[in-house]
Formats: structure tokens, C-alpha cells, sequence
């Protein structure tokens, strides 16, 4: 199925896949609420931006708290492939650490206004903006939690309490560095949090031999 651009209300005759027309409205909406906020935000102005008329949004989208949820869920499922990659990339925990944090800076560094919206949403008050920003954080502390578990001999409770400090220091460190305009090297910084994560994970913990 693909569908007319329109663009100023006059059409083009150009035609999308419908996928294709999905990703172009969720980038239009991403400029959008990332500037403007979710409140000031307009279905009008996403329209315009995406160069479509409003019954095509509304053919994909049947409200802004939808469109909003679509785009939030994307970037939540971006952010829990990357940490789960991180863990899956060796079995080095040391070289895990460090891809953990760059997990949030590369983040950060790639998808700026993703990042806002994951976790400076103006609509954390909404329950299904709360449930999916929660669970960007859950599912990050639960890779995380598995391979500590795992490799470093602690119990569940331990290995999910150092899950959290990690994904919260790489979380709040990786929004410092964006907000400090990048002041320096994004690896300089991995390298400062991650060199601080793992004397405490590494030194204290040290890796298990399995049966």
C-alpha cells in the first residue's frame, strides 16, 4: 500500500510504502515535540512538517498521544538493543562496562532528541509514557543484572543493585556530557565512566569461573 504526498495541500504524485510513510511521520514528530514540547505540540504542524495532509496522519496515527507512544516505543526499543548488544558483545566484563556506558553516550551523541524524549518527557504524568520510559530502565538493568549474576558470583539482589548504579551513572553522566555541549571527546568521556564504573564492579568483583 503506498499513498500520495501532499504537501501545501496540492499533491506531488510521488507515492510511499506505508512503512516508508510510517518513518517519515515519526521524523516530523520527533522534530516537532522535541522542540515544541508534547503540550505545544500540533498535529497541524507535524503534518506540515512531514509534508502530508492530516487525514494521512490521522490514517497512521489516530491521535498525538498515539503518534507520541509510536515514536517513544521506537526509541525505548533503540535504547534496550543497544545495552543488550553491549552485553552480548564479549565476554570481557571489563570491555562490557565500558560498552554499557557507550551504549548511553552513543545514544545521546546519535539521537539527541531521542534521548529528550526518552527521558525528559514533559508527559510523565501520562501511565503509558511512564510504563515505557520505566521500561527502558528495567530492561537495561535486567541484561545488565544477568550477566553480573552470572560472572561475577552475587546473588540477584547484589548483582541488580550494581545493575542500577551503572545504568544510572552512564544515564546521568551520558545527559551531562550532551547539556555540556560535548566539551570533550565522546571516548575521553566513556573512558572517565567506565574506568570509574569498573574499579568499583571489577575490583571488587572479580569474574567467576563457571562449571
Amino acid at each position: 500500500m503506498s499513498e500520495t504526498i501532499q504537501q501545501n495541500g496540492v499533491g506531488r504524485g510521488a507515492r510511499l510504502p506505508r512503512t516508508a510513510r510510517r518513518a517519515q511521520l515519526l521524523a516530523a514528530a520527533q522534530d516537532v515535540f522535541a522542540a515544541n514540547g508534547y503540550h505545544a505540540a500540533g498535529m497541524d504542524e507535524i503534518a506540515e512538517r512531514a509534508g502530508v495532509s492530516k487525514p494521512v496522519l490521522y490514517q497512521h496515527f489516530p491521535g498525538k498521544l498515539e503518534l507520541y507512544m509510536a515514536l517513544l516505543e521506537k526509541h525505548v526499543d533503540e535504547l534496550i538493543r543497544r545495552v543488550n548488544a553491549a552485553m552480548d558483545s564479549t565476554t570481557d566484563n571489563k570491555v562490557r562496562v565500558r560498552n554499557a556506558v557507550g551504549a548511553y553516550f552513543d545514544f545521546v551523541d546519535g539521537e539527541s532528541q531521542a534521548f529528550r524524549l526518552v527521558f525528559e518527557s514533559d508527559l510523565r504524568g501520562e501511565p503509558l509514557v511512564s510504563d515505557a520510559i520505566d521500561r527502558a530502565t528495567t530492561a537495561s538493568v535486567d541484561a545488565i543484572t544477568a550477566t553480573i549474576t552470572a560472572d561475577a558470583g552475587l546473588d540477584v539482589h547484589r548483582a541488580r543493585l550494581l545493575a542500577v548504579g551503572l545504568v544510572g551513572v552512564s544515564q546521568v553522566a551520558a545527559r551531562a556530557w550532551l547539556e555540556d555541549n560535548r566539551a570533550m571527546p565522546k571516548d575521553e568521556a566513556i573512558a572517565l565512566i567506565s574506568n570509574l564504573a569498573w574499579r568499583g564492579i571489577g575490583g571488587g568483583f572479580p569474574l567467576q569461573p563457571h562449571d
